[in-house]
């Protein structure tokens, strides 16, 4: 008997949720590390900003890389490398204490989050849903990374508290193993949708899409989205205990994030499917300014901080489906995962910003305000870049047709 294509694709969704959850939870809620071990081991913020920088940018350069490969040689290869790659960079966190160590393992942590991370799962997804099912696809599997993050942030902060933040960071090394046994399922749908011989197509593609108005506005404003992530995960549990606030709360704010970040990911990706998706950026973007905003401006308390967080879960990774989807709905879905990876490219740079400009510029002033105003007027710049989007098929869309 043959095997069912339905079951098949119904067995890859879950496997690549179970991808998502596992990849990116520990990965997003690594800041919970952040003042400990900075008071521990006598460090400045900014080595520790600077590893999660050097991870976001080399998360970023890999992502299209991945892309690439996952266009010629389907999804499962890449995320078994990746997931390999980035264990390897958690141990060295954990097993070598050195700073320029530290630092250095952002690199391989990168590289290795950047292949086998949710938004690879989602365009492989993506591509074998039919279009009406896309944006719920998308949705489904960022909202597993998200509830990755809900239950990360809160097992990082038991962890550190019964056996120490060395051996919790070597547990999160092995977590990422626990992928390798899920990538048959993918490995069965995912195929190839570039030829091996492509080269020459994909340069085509890249100098077409970048040729596209809406496709630079879509990769200029991912940037604002990197920025707002990685700052706030990094350096939010450390604000919260600067303000004499207990450690846990900062690790719960995380947890409230990626909890209300599922129900974020559901509604962009209904949204997406049934309304304008450049009209959605743009109101998540102007609604990340008016949050941050009120939470600067009201006095810092607990509830302040859930409320923050449940509002900024709802905006924090909602802007992937219906990002991705505009790339798919503009561009096409012959290189999809490689112009996806480039958007993402942009967003990780931002986070690059994000992460390390935060500790520079606490270290510099000892406290965080010049970044929460940037952010908010990255988020205003940001709702003003996606209104003009076209959001019609553009070139490269077109030609597959």
């Amino acid at each position: 008997m043959g095997q069912d294509p339905h079951s098949d694709t119904t067995a890859a969704i879950v496997a690549g949720c179970i991808v998502a959850f596992v990849g990116f939870g520990f990965a997003a809620t690594f800041g919970v590390f952040l003042r400990p071990m900075s008071l521990d081991l006598g460090w400045g913020r900014e080595v520790f900003a600077l590893s999660m920088a050097i991870q976001a940018l080399c998360w970023g350069v890999t992502q299209p890389l991945a892309g690439m490969v996952a266009d010629r040689q389907g999804t499962a290869r890449v995320l078994a490398f990746g997931a390999v790659v980035s264990a390897l960079g958690f141990f060295l966190r954990g097993a070598v204490i050195d700073p320029a160590v530290f630092i250095a393992s952002g690199v391989v942590v990168g590289v290795g989050t950047g292949a086998c991370s949710f938004p690879v799962v989602i365009v492989a997804l993506g591509k074998v849903v039919d279009a009406r099912r896309r944006s719920f696809v998308l949705g489904l599997g960022t909202a597993a990374a998200s509830t990755g993050m809900f239950v990360a942030a809160p097992l990082s902060s038991l962890l550190m508290s019964l056996i120490g933040w060395q051996s919790a960071i070597l547990v999160i090394a092995a977590s990422f193993l626990l992928i390798l046994p899920v990538l048959v399922f993918i490995a069965r749908v995912s195929r190839p949708t570039a030829q091996d011989g492509a080269g020459d197509g994909f340069a085509r593609a890249v100098r077409t899409a970048f040729g596209d108005r809406s496709y630079v506005l879509l990769f200029f404003g991912f940037f604002v989205c990197g920025f707002h992530v990685a700052f706030i995960q990094t350096h939010l549990p450390a604000y919260i205990a600067d303000h004499q606030l207990a450690p846990v709360i900062g690790a719960w704010s995380l947890a409230i994030i990626g909890l209300f970040n599922i129900a974020g990911s559901f509604l962009s990706g209904w949204a997406g499917q049934r309304h304008s998706k450049k009209n959605a950026l743009a109101g998540i973007y102007f609604s990340r300014a008016v949050v941050i905003a009120a939470f600067v401006l009201i006095p810092l308390s607990p509830a302040s901080v859930y409320v923050f967080s449940a509002f900024m879960g709802l905006l924090w990774l909602s802007t992937v489906p219906l990002t991705t989807g505009l790339v798919a709905q503009t561009q096409g879905l012959r290189f999809l995962s490689t112009l996806a990876g480039l958007v993402f490219f942009s967003h990780q740079t931002g986070a690059f910003v994000g992460a390390w400009l935060g500790g520079r510029i606490y270290d510099a002033t000892g406290d965080y305000q010049g970044m929460w105003w940037a952010a908010i007027g990255l988020a205003l710049l940001a709702t003003l870049l996606h209104l003009p989007i076209r959001e019609t098929p553009g070139q490269l869309a077109q030609a597959e047709t």
